[in-house]
């Protein structure tokens, strides 16, 4: 993600609750203090489908406002 946004593509990276704060620190070591982050509920591994679905849903609305806001929509 931070490799994208370096190149000027838009990104967001979605990660679940226990990553974020590492992966805002990475953005940071990365020269991206400012990629956009969506947070999920945590574990998606070994879920079954229906919950990662639901998971997914919940996200789109955080997704929609982060894109608005680097395409200010």
């Amino acid at each position: 993600m931070t490799q994208a946004r370096k190149r000027g593509k838009p990104a967001i990276l979605i990660c679940s609750l226990p990553f974020a704060t590492l992966a805002r620190s990475q953005a940071r070591v990365d020269g991206v203090p400012d990629l956009a982050m969506v947070r999920i509920d945590h574990p998606l591994g070994g879920m079954i489908e229906s919950v990662v679905h639901a998971r997914a849903e919940q996200a789109i609305p955080q997704v929609l406002a982060q894109l608005r806001s680097i395409f200010a929509i």
